[in-house]
Formats: C-alpha cells, sequence, structure tokens
C-alpha cells in the first residue's frame, strides 16, 4: 500500500473538520427552518388560555379595545391592534405559563417544542407560581394580591433586584425561573420562549389598563418576617404538622406532588420535581418569599385563613425537605442532594408506615 504524499494527512484533517463545521451548519439551518415554520401555525390553545384570551378579546385588527376596561364603565380606550403574528406569538406565551411541560397539549411537540427543551423535572409550570395564567383575580374580577401577575410584573419591566444587587430585565427575570423555580436549563435571552413569554406578559397589562412604571399590589409577595410573628421564630414541627393537615391533601405526604394519567394536578414541592436550593421559594435567611406566597395563596379555595406563623412554619419544613441543588452549588452538593432525593422518601414512609401499625396494634384494631 503506497503512502499519501507529504501533507496529504493534515489537508485529510482540515477537509474532515471542514465537513463537520458543514454538517453543524446544515443541521442549524434546518432546525431555524423548522422552528419559522412552526410560528407560521394555528396554535392549539390549553383550556384556561382559551377562556382568558376570549375574555381579554385578543383577535387580529387594526384596533384594540379592552373588554375588561369597557365592563368598569370606562370609556373605549381604542390601542393599536395585533397582526396574526402577534397573536400567536401572544397564545403561544399564555400556553408556556399554563402548561410548560405541554401535558394538556394535544400535540405538545407543536408549538411548545421550544419551551420543553428548557424543563428538567416533571411537575414544574409557570401557572404553579404566577397563578390564575399569570393573572389571578377573585370572583369578583378584581386582580388578587400577591399573585405574582405578569401583567403588573411586566410595567416593572426593568426591576431592581434585593438578591443580586443590579437591575434585571424582564428577560433576565424568566431566565432566573428556569433555572432555579423550574430547576432546568437556561434558555437564550433571544429565545422565542422568552419572546412569547414577554409578549403575552405585555399583553396582560394592556388588557388590564396597568400603566407602565405604576406598582401595583398583585405584582409581587408581601414577605412574610420573623419579626411579624408571635414566636419570632419557626418551627419544624410545627410546620410539619401543619403540612400534613393543610398541604398534603394536594401536595401529598412527602410533598411529592400529584399526578394522574400522567398529568400533574398538584405541583411537587420536594424531590427531584421540584424547584431548587437557588430558587426564590426555597425560604432562607435571604428570602421570606415562601411564607408570603403561602399565605395569600394556599391552601387552594381557602385562601387567607392561615397565620403569619402558620406560614413561616409550613414553609420552613417544606424548605428542609430533599431537594435539588441550586446551579451554583457545585457538584459534591448536587450528588448529596440526589442521594437524599432518593433515599429519604422512602425511608420516612417506611417509619411512617410501622409507626401506623404499632400504633395499630396498640389500640388494639
Amino acid at each position: 500500500m503506497r503512502a499519501l504524499p507529504e501533507g496529504w494527512p493534515k489537508l485529510l484533517r482540515l477537509a474532515l473538520l471542514f465537513g463537520a463545521l458543514l454538517g453543524l451548519y446544515a443541521l442549524a439551518v434546518a432546525r431555524h427552518e423548522e422552528r419559522a415554520q412552526v410560528r407560521e401555525q394555528a396554535v392549539d390553545l390549553t383550556p384556561g388560555c382559551a377562556d382568558k384570551l376570549d375574555r381579554y378579546g385578543l383577535a387580529a385588527g387594526p384596533d384594540y379595545i379592552s373588554p375588561y376596561v369597557l365592563a368598569r364603565g370606562w370609556r373605549p380606550d381604542p390601542r393599536r391592534g395585533y397582526s396574526e403574528e402577534d397573536v400567536r406569538t401572544i397564545q403561544r406565551g399564555c400556553n408556556i405559563i399554563d402548561d410548560l411541560q405541554g401535558q394538556l397539549a394535544a400535540d405538545p411537540g407543536r408549538e411548545r417544542w421550544n419551551s420543553t427543551r428548557f424543563v428538567r423535572g416533571t411537575h414544574t409550570s409557570c401557572d404553579h407560581c404566577h397563578q390564575g395564567i399569570g393573572d389571578k383575580q377573585t370572583a369578583a374580577g378584581v386582580p388578587q394580591t400577591g399573585s405574582l401577575s405578569l401583567g403588573a410584573s411586566w410595567v416593572m419591566a426593568d426591576m431592581y433586584d434585593q438578591f443580586t444587587g443590579i437591575l434585571l430585565p424582564f428577560e433576565l427575570r424568566q431566565m432566573q425561573c428556569y433555572i432555579n423555580s423550574s430547576n432546568g436549563y437556561k434558555p437564550n435571552v433571544a429565545d422565542d420562549l422568552i419572546r412569547d413569554v414577554t409578549a403575552y406578559s405585555r399583553f396582560l397589562a394592556a388588557a388590564l389598563d396597568l400603566r407602565f412604571g405604576n406598582r401595583y399590589a398583585e405584582q409581587g409577595i408581601d414577605e412574610v418576617t420573623a419579626s411579624s410573628t408571635l414566636k419570632r421564630g419557626d418551627d419544624y414541627v410545627r410546620g410539619a404538622a401543619l403540612f400534613k393537615e393543610k398541604c398534603a391533601r394536594c401536595h401529598g405526604p412527602q410533598g411529592l406532588g400529584t399526578v394522574v394519567d400522567g398529568k400533574v394536578v398538584y405541583p411537587a414541592v420536594a424531590g427531584p420535581n421540584s424547584f431548587n436550593h437557588q430558587s426564590r421559594n426555597n425560604f432562607s435567611f435571604v428570602s421570606t418569599i415562601l411564607p408570603g406566597f403561602i399565605c395569600r395563596n394556599m391552601p387552594l379555595g381557602e385562601e387567607g385563613t392561615l397565620s403569619n406563623q402558620d406560614c413561616r412554619d409550613i414553609g420552613f419544613y417544606v424548605s428542609n425537605l430533599p431537594r435539588p441543588a441550586g446551579d451554583k452549588e457545585g457538584p459534591l452538593a448536587a450528588l448529596w442532594n440526589q442521594l437524599m432525593m432518593r433515599v429519604m422518601p422512602p425511608m420516612i414512609h417506611a417509619v411512617e408506615t410501622w409507626r401506623h401499625a404499632d400504633a395499630n396494634r396498640g389500640s388494639g384494631t
């Protein structure tokens, strides 16, 4: 066999490298065209989004008049309308908030293929925190205080962040949600996912007649500090008892969530499908958002029935359950938390089963 002339091996390697780069470029172009085709297709709305967007009168046209504003007896306020592409973008944003995992969609790989790429657990949806599909209202149609309204958040588009000490644009705040609250992966700031949710949030602000730069009671959570409680501290044992009484019927006895026929009915607040340690939902010395969220939004249908002390104790208990490590905790912490999430739930279940059986023997039942 004749050897290749001098210099040919180097040319061969360069040709292979060029071919690989050309293949990757062709793949990227194909994916880009696929994405463009998806964005041209009609959007299959979740039932919740179909109802909400219909009530807010979303339709393509030269003008937009909010039914929300008219219902309150105000004069019509015509605004520049939405194009067909605008409408599809807003619809996709609503779907992502209502059903991030695509579990309610007939074809989750169709218009939501770009959102599921950033999901790691199987229980998380934006609507679990931003309730009411980002716009929770009372039965009388009044926006609910402390419901993390996306419309009210949009009009505060660039907000000072007390944890990082920097001014966070609306898009970067969304990216934090995917990394920590969803325990997933960070999308690009220009990704369709970010643009769709931003468009939906902006539409909500317009539909609800929220004014840019103003603060609204439904925008954030009024955190519950230790000084606002009777005990000036948090009680893990009391929190565990309250969790079993008030929360376990939805979130499960160990907080692992409730799934029926493959669809999440109630989200996990512990274990591999829950938010991670870096999430603001995690109750810690720098974040007391979780007790505030519990007081304002839980238990479902009984909001406002828990005291500040109840919310602090439940939040303290929940945040000490096993959950994924945050993105800044390092590989050893991640490995330890993965081990705990696998070992602790069956161990606790075995102990509780044994205690229950022992109590039955003691009572003679």
